[in-house]
């Protein structure tokens, strides 16, 4: 399914019978309907941060669905198109935080390559946000998220926004560390995103615990 490690952690998920409709119902819409992101990225954050190599996720509710942006990573757009809003305020708080110049660039990747999963929560969509809810993606990445938190390495969450903090009652393991904040969004930026440094705190966790920080310069 997926070509790494990830295979051997969520294949019970894989067997279970939501899954299996869940599967059916997702290539169903991709023969019918502009799905994003393509459908061979939809496991993209699984492939470029294998499980032993998690040390912090960063949870998003769903893909950005304008034409051409998801590329299976939270957050992250492809570099050929515009920035999304909150993507922009995450940048500008990395350059308050950290006081990296962010570049031209718009995929994550580098971050996923660096440690970081991307997770969305429901993982495709079409044309209208979150259009894939409740048809099995909340079960599996709720089980992705329970699989982390008994990972015995210390991970960073970074939960941004009430939809992400509301995954908080899967991370119960004291070897973990939480970071919430209101979202990044333009609507709640300024109501505690900004200026709450989640990049310098990471780095701080990862360090005392003997890891090694995350690159945040793309």
């Amino acid at each position: 399914m997926i070509g790494n490690s990830w295979d051997e952690i969520l294949k019970d998920e894989f067997n279970q019978e939501y899954f299996k409709k869940l599967c059916s119902f997702v290539e169903g819409e991709y023969k019918s309907k502009t799905i994003f992101p393509k459908q061979n990225e939809i496991f993209n954050a699984f492939r470029y941060t294998p499980y032993e190599n998690v040390k912090v996720v960063i949870l998003g509710q769903d893909p950005y669905h304008g034409v051409g942006q998801a590329q299976g990573l939270s957050f992250s757009v492809r570099n050929e198109v515009g920035r999304p809003p909150s993507l922009q305020n995450i940048f500008k708080e990395l350059e308050s935080d950290l006081n990296i110049k962010v570049s031209n660039h718009n995929s994550l990747i580098p971050w996923a390559k660096e440690g970081v999963l991307l997770l969305n929560a429901v993982l495709t969509e079409k044309d209208k946000a979150a259009s894939h809810k409740d048809q099995g993606w909340e079960i599996f990445t709720d089980a992705v998220i329970k699989k982390l938190n008994e990972k015995q390495s210390p991970i960073v969450f970074i939960l941004w926004g009430s939809y992400a903090r509301s995954k908080k009652e899967y991370i119960t393991n004291p070897k973990h560390y939480i970071i919430e904040s209101p979202h990044p969004s333009p609507f709640s930026a300024y109501s505690g995103f900004f200026g709450s440094k989640p990049f310098s705190k990471t780095n701080q966790f990862l360090q005392k615990n003997n890891l090694k920080p995350i690159e945040w310069q793309i």
